[in-house]
C-alpha cells in the first residue's frame, strides 16, 4: 500500500534493509508510550533537523541511524506528526531555493551542473525519507491529500529550480545540443542525457519542456536532410541512410529518451525521409533496382515504404506499370519474337521471386504483377499465343537433350502459367494441333509421358472440349497401331507381299488440322501397295473414305555409295526425287517436276535439303544455296558420312510465313461460326434483344478476345440470313426469326 516511488536508488535499498529489522525492535521494546519531559519534542526535531542539513550539506551526522529513525517513531507516537511533517518540508524547501540562488548567480552555468545538483538532491531525498520512513508509511500513507516524502521533494525541485524559465532553458536547449552533435556523427556522454531526461520525466515536465521542442527541432533536420540527400545520392544508398536513420533513433528511445516520445519521432523521421520523396524515390531508383535484380535493396525499400501510410499503394502502382512497360517490349519487338518465351519465362521468374522474398509474398502485389502480365501479353494479339505453342513444341519434340522429366515437367508447369494470360488461346490450340500432329506422325515426341503431361494441364486449365480434339489424335495413333499389327498378318497371307514394308496412319479427319491434298506421282510398287491396304481396310470398316496425305509421309531408302551401303531417312518427297536417280544420271529441274508431280515451291525446298543442307547426296550445277530453274542434279556417289542411318532434314515439313498466316485464317474463321452459333442461341432463348444486351451477352460467352465492330458485322451477316431482324420502330432491337 506504500505510495512511494520505485526510484529510491541502491542506497534507499540498503538502508531499508538496515533499518526493517529496527522497526519490528521497537514495537516490543514499547508496549506502553513513554513519558517524556516537556522540552522533548523540541529537543528531538532539533536533533532531527541537524541531520537532515548535515545531509543536505554533505556532513557527518552526529548521531547513528539506528536513534534518528526511533526519535521519528517517538514522536509520531505523540501525535505530532502533523508538525514534523511541516517541519521536514521547510526545511527541504529553504535548501532548495538555496540552490536557485547558484543557478541565478552563474547564468552560464552548464548541464552538467544541472546533472550533478540533481543527483545530491536525489541522494539526499533518499536518505531524508530512510530516516523518515516511519512518518512516510504511517501519517503520510493516512493522509491522501499529501505527497509522500520523495514526492515532495520532486516538487519542491520541480517549483524551485526547473520551472525557473532561465534555468528550464539553458537545460533544454543543452539537452538537444547535445543530441544534435550525437547525430551529426559525434560521441557523446549518453548517461548525462538519460540523467537529465530522466529528471524532466520524473519532474512531469518532459512533455511540455523538452519533447515538443526536440519534435520540431527533428522534423527541420530531416527534412533539410532529405531533401539535401535525394538529389546528391543514389536511391540504394540513400534507403540505406534512412535505414540507418531510424535505427539510430530506435537506439535512442531505448538509451535515453522517454518510451512515450518514440511513436512520434519516429513518425516525423518516416514522414520527412521517406513520406515525402515517394513518388521521387521510386522515379529514381525502382527501374534500376529491378533491372539489376537488388534483391537486397528492394526488400529494404519495401520495409521502408511499408512504414509510412499509402506507401505500399505507391510501390504497388510503380511495380505494375514497370512490369506493363517491361513485359510491353518483350511481347511488342517482332526481331526477338524467336526468344520471347523465354524472355517472358525468364522475367516472370524474376518477377516471382520478387514478390517472394522482396515483397514478402504480399497478395496485392501478387495479384497486381498478374493483371500486369495479362495486361502486356495481349497488347499484341495472337503472336504469343502462337509462340507459345512453338516453344512447347520445342521441348516436347525428340532429340531435345537439353532438360530430364523432371525439369521437363518444371518448364511445363512454368508455360501453362504464361499460358494463363493469354486471351485467344484458340490460336495456341491451332498451333500447338499443327506441331502436335507433326510429332505424332513423324515419330518426333520425345515423351509420350509428357505428351499426356501436357494434355492434362491444358485439359485441368481450358476444360474438355479443348483438348477433345488432341485427345482424338492420341486414340487414332493407339488404333493405327492395332490396324498396322492386323495388316502386317494380312500382308503375309497374300501371294505376292512385296519388298516394301509399309506404315498407315490412319486419321479422322476431324480431329486432326486441316491438310492441302497434293497429287504426286508414286512409282507402281507404292501405289499397288496403297490399293492393298484400301482393301484390307475398307474390308474392315465399310462406308468410310479413305484420303492420302503425300505431304506427311517419309520413307527409309537404302542407297549404296563408293563408301559402302547407307541408310537414308527422308520425306516422301525426297524418295521421289531420289528413285529417280534409279533411272538416270542427271536431272534438271523441270524434269523432276514433271516426273514427280510435286508442287513448284515443295520442290524447290526439297531439292535444297538434298543437295544444300548438310548431308548433300545430290550435286548441284551450278553450286549456290537457292534452286534456280536452269539447275541440274547429279547423284553424289561419293558422298561421306560417319552414320549407317542419316537423316535429312526434311524442310518442307518446317511451317512457312504462307503456313502461318493460312492457321492464323482458320482460327478467325472458327471465331465467326463460334459468333454466329453464340447469337443465334442467345437470340433463340432471349426472342428479342437490344444492340448493347446482345453485346454483352457476348462477350460473357466468348472465350476469346473480339472488337465491338466484328460483333457488329456478324449480327448484320445474321440479318442478311435472315436468323433474325430488326424492329421496325428501334433500330437497335433485334428479334429471332424462328
Amino acid at each position: 500500500q506504500d505510495r512511494e516511488k520505485s526510484k529510491l536508488g541502491s542506497l534507499s535499498a540498503i538502508l531499508n534493509v538496515l533499518i526493517v529489522p529496527f522497526i519490528y525492535e521497537s514495537h516490543f521494546k514499547f508496549t506502553d508510550r513513554p513519558k517524556v519531559s516537556d522540552n522533548y519534542t523540541q529537543d528531538t526535531w532539533t536533533k532531527l533537523q541537524g541531520a537532515v542539513e548535515a545531509i543536505q550539506n554533505s556532513t557527518s551526522i552526529k548521531y547513528n541511524l539506528e536513534e534518528l529513525y526511533q526519535a521519528v517513531e517517538n514522536l509520531c507516537s505523540y501525535k505530532v506528526s502533523a508538525t514534523l511533517y511541516k517541519q521536514l518540508r521547510q526545511v527541504c524547501e529553504e535548501h532548495v531555493k538555496g540552490q536557485i540562488q547558484q543557478f541565478r548567480q552563474y547564468p552560464s552555468v552548464s548541464i552538467f551542473f544541472m546533472n550533478t545538483c540533481w543527483q545530491d538532491h536525489c541522494r539526499q531525498m533518499i536518505m531524508i525519507r530512510s530516516i523518515f520512513l516511519f512518518l512516510d508509511r504511517t501519517y503520510v500513507l493516512q493522509n491522501s491529500m499529501l505527497p509522500s516524502i520523495w514526492d515532495t521533494g520532486l516538487e519542491l525541485f520541480r517549483i524551485h529550480i526547473i520551472s525557473d524559465k532561465m534555468v528550464q532553458s539553458k537545460t533544454v536547449d543543452g539537452i538537444l545540443h547535445l543530441i544534435e552533435r550525437e547525430r551529426t556523427g559525434e560521441t557523446v556522454d549518453r548517461s548525462l542525457l538519460r540523467s537529465l531526461l530522466s529528471m524532466l520525466s520524473d519532474l512531469q515536465v518532459y512533455k511540455d519542456s523538452f519533447e515538443q521542442q526536440f519534435l520540431k527541432e527533428t522534423d527541420r533536420l530531416y527534412a533539410a536532410e532529405g531533401q539535401r540527400l535525394m538529389q546528391e545520392r543514389e536511391v540504394p544508398e540513400y534507403l540505406h541512410h534512412v535505414s540507418k536513420r531510424l535505427e539510430e533513433e530506435a537506439d535512442r528511445i531505448i538509451t535515453y529518451l522517454d518510451q512515450s516520445t518514440q511513436k512520434q519521432l519516429i513518425f516525423t523521421v518516416e514522414k520527412q525521409l521517406l513520406g515525402e520523396h515517394l513518388v521521387t524515390i521510386l522515379q529514381k531508383g525502382l527501374t534500376n533496382l529491378l533491372d539489376e535484380n537488388r534483391v537486397q535493396e528492394l526488400t529494404l525499400l519495401y520495409q521502408l515504404f511499408s512504414r509510412v501510410k499509402g506507401g505500399l499503394q505507391v510501390l504497388l502502382n510503380h511495380w505494375s506499370e514497370y512490369i506493363k512497360a517491361f513485359g510491353t517490349t518483350i511481347v511488342m519487338t517482332p526481331e526477338k519474337d524467336k526468344d520471347m518465351v523465354q524472355d517472358l519465362l525468364d522475367f516472370k521468374d524474376k518477377m516471382d521471386i520478387i514478390a517472394e522474398v522482396c515483397f514478402q509474398k504480399n497478395e496485392k502485389f501478387i495479384n497486381s504483377m498478374k493483371e500486369s502480365f495479362e495486361t502486356f501479353i495481349n497488347r499484341r494479339p495472337n503472336k504469343p499465343a502462337e509462340l507459345i505453342a512453338k516453344y512447347v513444341d520445342s521441348k516436347l519434340r525428340a532429340g531435345n537433350k537439353e532438360a530430364t522429366d523432371e525439369e521437363l515437367e518444371r518448364i511445363l508447369d512454368k508455360i501453362m502459367i504464361i499460358f494463363r494470360f493469354i486471351h485467344g488461346k484458340d490460336v495456341f490450340e491451332a498451333f500447338y494441333k499443327k506441331d502436335l500432329a507433326k510429332r505424332l506422325l513423324v515419330g518426333k515426341s520425345a515423351s509420350v509421358d509428357a505428351e499426356k503431361s501436357m494434355l492434362s494441364k491444358l485439359k485441368h486449365e481450358c476444360g474438355a472440349a479443348f483438348t477433345s480434339k488432341l485427345e482424338g489424335m492420341f486414340k487414332d495413333m493407339e488404333l493405327s497401331k492395332d490396324i498396322m499389327i492386323q495388316f502386317k498378318q494380312y500382308m503375309q497371307n497374300q501371294s505376292d507381299p512385296g519388298n516394301i514394308e509399309l506404315t498407315v496412319n490412319i486419321l479422322t479427319m476431324g480431329y486432326w488440322p486441316t491438310y492441302t491434298p497434293m497429287e504426286v506421282h508414286l512409282p507402281a510398287e507404292m501405289v499397288k501397295l496403297q490399293e492393298v491396304f484400301k482393301l484390307f481396310y475398307l474390308g474392315k470398316h465399310s462406308g468410310r473414305k479413305l484420303q492420302w496425305q503425300p505431304t506427311l509421309g517419309h520413307a527409309v531408302l537404302k542407297t549404296e555409295f563408293k563408301e559402302g551401303k547407307k541408310e537414308l531417312q527422308v520425306s516422301l518427297f525426297q524418295t521421289l526425287v531420289l528413285l529417280m536417280f534409279n533411272e538416270g544420271e542427271e536431272f534438271s529441274v523441270e524434269e523432276i517436276k514433271t516426273a514427280t508431280g510435286i508442287e513448284d515451291s515443295e520442290l524447290r525446298r526439297t531439292l535444297q535439303s538434298l543437295a544444300c543442307g548438310k548431308a548433300r547426296v545430290l550435286i548441284k550445277n551450278p553450286k549456290g544455296k537457292d534452286v534456280e530453274d536452269e539447275d541440274k542434279f547429279l547423284f553424289n556417289s561419293d558422298f561421306k558420312h560417319k552414320l549407317f542411318r542419316i537423316k535429312i532434314n526434311q524442310i518442307q515439313m518446317k511451317e512457312t510465313i504462307e503456313e502461318q498466316v493460312s492457321t492464323t485464317e482458320r482460327v478467325f474463321q472458327d471465331r465467326q461460326y463460334q459468333i454466329d452459333a453464340a447469337i443465334v442461341r442467345i437470340m433463340k432463348m432471349r426472342k428479342t434483344l437490344s444492340h448493347n444486351l446482345l453485346v454483352s451477352e457476348l462477350y460473357n460467352q466468348l472465350k476469346f478476345p473480339v472488337k465491338p465492330g466484328d460483333l457488329k458485322k456478324r449480327i448484320e451477316s445474321l440479318i442478311d440470313r435472315d436468323y433474325m431482324e430488326r424492329d421496325k420502330d428501334s433500330p437497335n432491337q433485334y428479334h429471332y426469326v424462328a
